[in-house]
């Protein structure tokens, strides 16, 4: 695994540059993990290879993101239901 560290250039409006600044308060990891959650969300890429580029495990991400409001399963009860059925229906 590499983890080498690039620097890179964006264009942000102005008022979100001072959110993207760390302080003492702030942590990197978070905020790399941050940047990599979009593409989660998207299915571009799993949550092991997020923890993957980040340099830590599957399972410190999925707490991470859940402590900030993201679960590991983001689904309503009825889609829980049809998905226990499917897999009882697959063992009978």
């Amino acid at each position: 695994m590499n983890n080498t560290n690039v620097n890179i250039t964006l264009n942000i409006p102005q008022e979100i540059a001072s959110f993207l600044v760390l302080d003492e308060d702030q942590n990197e990891l978070q905020r790399n993990a941050m940047l990599l959650y979009p593409y989660i969300k998207q299915g571009t890429i799993s949550h092991g290879r997020a923890a993957e580029i980040l340099g830590i495990s599957k399972w410190k991400i999925i707490e991470l993101y859940n402590k900030l409001g993201f679960p590991y399963i983001d689904c309503d009860i009825s889609e829980v239901e049809e998905e226990v059925s499917n897999f009882r229906k697959s063992f009978k």
